[in-house]
């Protein structure tokens, strides 16, 4: 199973819900820092994901230009 940066950020949402619900301290922060965590890491995947979407079309641009020329 594939994860989504969707997936991530509905995690980093329930995390930062969590933090926000509980009184006591060392949980909030917990939540906190699991929070962050999630969002790194849909930023990274968004970053690839963007990555290979501009790898993508340039190639396909490139493939086009070669068959232009042909």
């Amino acid at each position: 199973m594939s994860a989504t940066s969707d997936f991530y950020l509905a995690q980093a949402e329930k995390c930062a819900a969590e933090a926000a619900e509980t009184a006591l301290t060392q949980v909030r922060d917990r939540n906190l820092r699991a929070a962050q965590a999630w969002r790194t890491m849909a930023d990274k995947l968004i970053l690839t994901e963007v990555t290979r979407a501009r790898q993508v079309a340039a190639a396909a641009a490139k493939a086009q230009a070669a068959a232009d020329a042909a």
